[in-house]
C-alpha cells in the first residue's frame, strides 16, 4: 500500500455523496489502519475568533473563517506552517497539530499560514482505497499554496488541470486560460 498522506484528493464530478461532494482533501495520515483527512474548501460561516471564544481563555484576534474538516466529529484541528508545534508534519511546511497548548500558541503567534478545522474525514482500513478503484477521486501531491489557498473554484481549478494533465501530458495547465475564448 502507498501512502497518500500529503496528497490532495479532488472528487470526482460523479462523486454525488453531499459530505464530499465538489471537495478537496488534504490526507493528513494514510497507513494499513485507514486514512484522515482535512477538507480544504469548505469555509463556515463562522470565524476562527468566535469558535475559539469557546475552547480557550487566550485572547484570539483571527478573523479567518473555521472549515468543515469533514463529516466526522474531532477536536478542534489546525493546519499551520510553524514545524515546532507540530504533532504531524504533512508536507514540507504544512504541519497538523490538534493539541491545547500548540492551538494557544499559534493563535497567539497570529503570523504565518493557519486553516483551522472543526471534524474531519476518515476512513477505515481498505476503505479509501476502494474508492480510488472505483474513480471517486482523483489524486495530486500537495504544496503549501494549495493547502492554504481560500479560493473559492479550488475544486474547479484543481479537478480541470488534473483531468487536462491525465489526458493530455505534453500540455502545461499553467498556459491554458481560464477563458477559451482568450486563447
Amino acid at each position: 500500500m502507498e501512502s497518500l498522506q500529503g496528497h490532495l484528493l479532488i472528487a470526482s464530478p460523479r462523486l454525488m455523496d453531499p459530505n464530499f461532494a465538489r471537495s478537496v482533501v488534504l490526507i493528513v495520515q494514510h497507513n494499513e489502519s485507514g486514512a484522515m483527512g482535512l477538507i480544504l474548501n469548505r469555509p463556515l460561516d463562522v470565524n476562527v475568533q468566535t469558535v475559539w471564544e469557546q475552547v480557550s481563555e487566550t485572547p484570539c484576534f483571527l478573523e479567518e473563517p473555521m472549515h468543515q474538516g469533514g463529516p466526522c466529529e474531532g477536536p478542534l484541528m489546525v493546519l499551520h506552517d510553524d514545524a515546532k508545534l507540530s504533532q504531524i508534519s504533512v508536507i514540507p511546511g504544512v504541519n497538523w497539530s490538534t493539541e491545547k497548548e500548540a492551538l494557544e500558541q499559534l493563535v497567539v503567534q497570529n503570523n504565518g499560514s493557519m486553516k483551522f478545522f472543526v471534524g474531519y474525514a476518515g476512513w477505515g482500513a481498505g476503505q479509501l482505497e476502494g474508492e480510488l478503484e472505483t474513480g471517486s477521486w482523483l489524486t495530486v501531491a500537495a504544496n503549501e499554496q494549495m493547502v492554504f489557498s481560500e479560493s473559492e473554484d479550488q475544486w474547479e481549478q484543481l479537478r480541470r488541470r488534473l483531468t487536462l494533465t491525465s489526458a493530455y501530458p505534453w500540455l502545461d495547465p499553467r498556459f491554458i486560460p481560464d477563458d477559451p475564448t482568450a486563447n
